[in-house]
């Protein structure tokens, strides 16, 4: 669209450049946090009895790190860069957009300081505490105002079906975030849910499969339709799949929560009602997801050498079996197995690893080309971080289920008197080797993402050197 346009079109691409650095640099270091507290589960001497470095403490930092730092980084960079490129229109404000990077990364290191000190709300995604939670509704509002405005003045008469996702995720993340964080504050550091009981648990995963199903979810189809496209030089396979993909998840996803609560106070209706809508998402997700794949339709050659169509190829591959398994997992027979077991952790890592993070960095590697107009350092190095990721990602899934399904297995099982069969002592003893086999995952994981950070730094040096040989001219 923005060949149609008489002039070239200057876009804002330094704060997008910004936060595609800052999200390789929180990738490297979120999952090397995951390596050592999957560490100190397997081996508990690890704490060295120090409570700011024990699981409980590190496990929120953990999650806040790849979710809100890479993830959140990865989603502003690329939300960005896709709104400017298919409106033909530079950003509505590049100073809130700014705004929205040193907030975001300031908020970041208020987790890093306030989380391992024990200042929490004890929500999952959500342990932050209210003043922090106040900054992050902010800046989440300047970032989606800047997005929602630059759609409003774009120059194309068209809206792509990736700023719909995107815009989506803003909408609904902000409510959501403002709901679960209602709070009666009692210090700078404390304060109470105004919710309590069964309400709070239903609100929590309210927002808490949300969080999953819009932020992690629709933000990155976002991704995914915007970038499997364009480095596959190819039109999105089914426009109109894409369009009833968004209105499924869209309408769909809102209901989900209750699912992670079966078995439990919650009314049963309400934990039936999350399985069965659960199940009927399986169809948008799947659509989605073929739709990303056909797109390859007569260009499937192209995998033997483009490494980074194989990130986005292999994250929807992800995206196609945690959306399937999710589902399966919130049926209540299924649900008496696998709840509160190593399963779970097993398919959050498939699509996080899997899904999540091979889409992200597919776009971050095709964006580093184009916002810094060169070759990458070393595509060799792409393939082996490729292979890494992946190799990574399904030893630490592997090993998980495989735990999961033994615990749930060990728990459950009675002798002829109606006894348990196992000691609970006895079934963590058992899960040893798989927790030794996650960690050996997670550190392959880690391997891969040190690899792209020194070819990103390498390749932006790179550019900044010919840059500057282009630009100052050469003395008589």
């Amino acid at each position: 669209m923005e060949a149609t346009q008489a002039m070239p079109v200057k876009y804002d691409m330094d704060v997008v450049r910004w936060f595609t650095i800052a999200a390789v640099i929180y990738l490297v270091v979120g999952t090397l946090i995951g390596v050592y507290i999957a560490s100190e589960l397997a081996w508990p001497f690890l704490n060295l009895d120090i409570p700011y470095i024990t699981f409980g403490r590190l496990r929120p930092l953990h999650t806040n790190s790849v979710i809100f730092a890479f993830g959140g980084c990865t989603l502003m960079a690329t939300g960005f860069y896709i709104v400017q490129r298919t409106g033909a229109v530079k950003l509505w404000s590049n100073g809130l957009a700014w705004f929205t990077f040193w907030g975001w990364n300031l908020i970041i290191v208020l987790a890093v300081i306030t989380l391992p000190l024990g200042m929490t709300q004890g929500k999952e995604y959500a342990e932050l505490e209210w003043p922090i939670d106040i900054m992050i509704a902010v800046v989440w509002l300047a970032f989606g105002l800047n997005y929602i405005m630059t759609v409003a003045i774009r120059k194309s008469s068209h809206i792509y079906v990736s700023n719909w996702f995107f815009m989506s995720m803003i909408i609904m993340i902000t409510y959501l975030h403002v709901v679960n964080s209602l709070a009666i504050p009692v210090s700078l550091t404390q304060s109470f849910s105004i919710y309590s009981g069964v309400q709070d648990a239903m609100i929590q995963w309210w927002w808490g499969h949300n969080a999953v199903g819009f932020y992690l979810t629709a933000g990155f189809l976002g991704i995914m339709y915007y970038f499997v496209p364009k480095q596959a030089n190819r039109p999105v396979f089914s426009y109109r799949l894409s369009v009833l993909h968004f209105w499924g998840l869209t309408f769909g996803y809102v209901w989900l929560g209750a699912h992670h609560l079966q078995y439990t106070a919650l009314p049963d209706w309400t934990g039936s009602l999350g399985a069965a809508i659960s199940l009927a998402m399986i169809i948008p997700s799947w659509g989605g997801a073929m739709n990303g794949m056909m797109t390859l339709s007569g260009a499937w050659d192209r995998l033997r050498t483009d490494y980074i169509l194989r990130f986005l190829v292999v994250s929807l591959a992800f995206y196609a079996m945690s959306t399937f398994e999710g589902p399966v997992m919130s049926i209540k027979t299924v649900n008496a197995l696998s709840h509160y077991t190593d399963w779970t952790i097993g398919h959050v890592h498939s699509g996080a690893l899997g899904w999540v993070a091979m889409v992200s960095m597919g776009a971050i590697y095709h964006m580093v080309k184009k916002l810094w107009r060169t070759e990458m350092y070393s595509d060799s190095l792409v393939n082996v971080h490729f292979w890494l990721a992946t190799i990574g990602a399904v030893v630490y899934v592997v090993a998980m289920w495989v735990s999961g399904i033994m615990q749930g297995l060990m728990w459950r099982d009675y002798d002829e008197y109606g006894a348990l069969t196992y000691t609970f002592v006895e079934s963590v003893s058992a899960m040893h080797p798989y927790y030794a086999m996650r960690v050996v995952g997670g550190a392959i994981y880690n391997l891969g993402a040190w690899i792209m950070l020194f070819n990103v730094v390498m390749t932006v040096r790179q550019a900044s050197a010919a840059h500057r040989t282009n630009a100052v001219p050469a003395k008589a």
